[in-house]
């Protein structure tokens, strides 16, 4: 594709808002050609300060908009599959936030659509592997200056969970980040899921059942444990550490300006994803675009967003029933080896 990429960005929540500024505002290549919302004020807002955008409630209004050339979806994780079919039976290319679909079903759906196409049209979401920090990390594996992995120890937490979070979403919309991250920097699949939870914060919202602990198993013979707090007062952290046979590397420290002042130390924490992952969401978007107009898909495909569904809902059953929980897995197809 030789000319500008012409993006409709489906929901203008506070994610999608966020993609709107960046493809508008960051990245080259591109521009906002349509919006879609089901709040009519909100998206009539953002469409008016972008030249030629269109603004809809219907999101399928907006796919079929003029100058539309791709879609990126931003809408809640349960109107993710019809949007992405929708696009693929217009040919569209995708880059659909996580979760793709929130359960596997919907997610082989879309490998189905896309094995009838013949070619991958989707890409997910999962914006560490865009991270300069996951980048190294997974440099450092790959190249087995670490040795074979054994361990990798996680931690996620959030300042404060939203009103309508659920105990599900711990494992279906944070953990599914490590995840990802986990099967990506590993190179293998998660095969089991345990999940154990002490005494509930005092600052969870009643019926939230936070912080959690979680293990995944993997295919290669590593263990990866997750702390999941999502509210945990003080702000927003993600912590990876690999150990391997001969070594270790830990990123996510944070480390930035450090003050000292009145008989104290100390630095900020950052409060929030869209802070501490910015760079990552201008790179992950930016190489979307890129690969967009060159007609490939580069990132994380919809077999990654199927793999990540199928591990979450094994670790809701095995939070539901505090049993360890195996994997399943339907075989991956060709067109995604």
């Amino acid at each position: 594709m030789s000319g500008t990429l012409g993006i409709a960005v489906i929901g203008t929540g506070r994610m999608g808002a966020d993609h709107v500024r960046r493809i508008d505002r960051v990245i080259s290549g591109a521009r906002v050609a349509a919006v879609a919302d089901p709040d009519g004020d909100r998206v009539k807002e953002i469409a008016a300060g972008i030249e030629g955008c269109a603004a809809f409630t219907d999101p399928s209004a907006a796919l079929a908009a003029p100058g539309v050339d791709a879609v990126l979806i931003a809408s809640p994780g349960p109107a993710h599959e019809a949007t992405v079919l929708e696009a693929l039976g217009r040919e569209l290319p995708v880059l659909c936030e996580k979760p793709l679909t929130p359960d596997p079903g919907g997610a082989l759906r879309i490998m189905e659509a896309e094995q009838r196409l013949g070619r991958r049209l989707v890409q997910v979401g999962f914006m560490r592997r865009h991270d300069a920090e996951y980048e190294r990390l997974k440099s450092l594996l790959d190249a087995g200056e670490l040795g074979r992995p054994l361990f990798l120890h996680c931690r996620h937490r959030n300042a404060s969970s939203p009103s309508f979070f659920t105990t599900e979403m711990l494992v279906n919309d944070s953990v599914v980040h490590e995840v990802d991250a986990a099967r990506w920097l590993l190179g293998q699949e998660v095969t089991a899921v345990t999940v154990l939870s002490p005494t509930s914060s005092a600052a969870a919202p009643e019926g939230l059942r936070d912080p959690q602990f979680i293990l995944l198993e993997t295919s290669g013979g590593a263990l990866v444990d997750v702390e999941i707090f999502v509210n945990c007062g003080f702000g927003y952290q993600v912590v990876c550490e690999a150990v391997g046979e001969s070594g270790s590397a830990r990123i996510g420290d944070g480390q930035s300006v450090l003050v000292q002042s009145r008989g104290r130390w100390g630095g900020e924490i950052t409060q929030d994803y869209t802070v501490r992952f910015a760079d990552a969401y201008d790179r992950q978007v930016r190489r979307w675009v890129e690969a967009t107009r060159r007609g490939e898909v580069t990132g994380p495909g919809a077999w990654d967003g199927y793999a990540a569904a199928a591990v979450s809902e094994a670790g809701v059953t095995a939070q539901r029933t505090g049993v360890r929980t195996e994997v399943s897995l339907a075989p991956k197809p060709a067109l995604y080896a």
